[in-house]
């Protein structure tokens, strides 16, 4: 096993950048977050539909409101922007699973909730941001998982299909908002050590030892090393990057 060990050498956004989280008091939201802060001053809208704000730091804005239509993903980035007196980049980490079974006993309700977290809601929400960002450029990105290349998982299926179709809208999305400067991006996850599969699956600490035997490097990746390539990706060195799917795996699926 290959053990993550925390380097001393940061990724940095351009100072004064404003950017969007969404799901942001999960664990990579928290990790992207408090990465952000140890940088140059920026200005982080930190989206929660639990209420849990990731910082006290004043330069993070909280905004607690949960997504039931296009109307709330859209006023989300309205409400960030106009606090922050504009809005340079979005990042959608909000998503989740909504049924644990095999997905032929899956009620309907469950399946479509799951589409529309995981694909419709960010959708809505890149579209708002893109509208605000067309006189100035900016970034935005997207999240996909490495399953959804493989057909997924009988407990994981529609929202491997939303994450696949995440794929697409993000090269969709990159070739429009190529004239106005908009970089469009995903990162497209193994196993990250988050507390998602917990928090969704409701897999325990023996599940996640037996997944992470299942990565060739052994082990699931950190929270913070997820965050670092977001940062990168926002970041001015990332400016000839549109369009692409950049996985962080572990080499899972090798």
């Amino acid at each position: 096993m290959i053990p993550f060990t925390s380097p001393d050498w940061r990724p940095q956004v351009t100072p004064g950048t404003r950017v969007l989280i969404t799901g942001a008091s999960g664990g990579l939201g928290q990790a992207l977050v408090n990465m952000l802060l140890e940088g140059p001053d920026c200005v982080i809208g930190a989206h929660g539909a639990n209420n849990r704000n990731p910082s006290d730091d004043e330069r993070v804005i909280h905004l607690a409101r949960t997504f039931e239509n296009e109307g709330d993903c859209a006023a989300v980035v309205d409400e960030f922007a106009d606090k922050a007196g504009g809005i340079d980049a979005l990042v959608v980490l909000s998503g989740g699973i909504h049924f644990t079974g095999h997905w032929k006993g899956m009620p309907a309700e469950d399946w479509e909730k799951d589409i529309a977290v995981n694909l419709n809601q960010p959708f809505y929400l890149a579209r708002a941001a893109m509208a605000r960002m067309k006189t100035a450029g900016g970034r935005i990105l997207l999240t996909g998982t490495e399953s959804a290349l493989h057909g997924g998982s009988e407990q994981s299926f529609p929202y491997a299909i939303a994450k696949r179709g995440t794929e697409c809208m993000v090269q969709g999305l990159a070739r429009e908002g190529a004239p106005d400067g908009i970089l469009v991006n995903g990162v497209r996850f193994g196993y990250i050590a988050s507390g998602f599969h917990q928090r969704w699956h409701g897999k325990t600490e023996s599940d996640m030892k037996e997944r992470a035997n299942m990565v060739p490097l052994k082990r699931g990746g950190h929270p913070q090393e997820a965050a670092a390539l977001m940062i990168y990706l926002l970041s001015g060195w990332a400016g000839f990057i549109t369009g692409q799917m950049i996985p962080l795996t572990g080499g899972d699926w090798l």
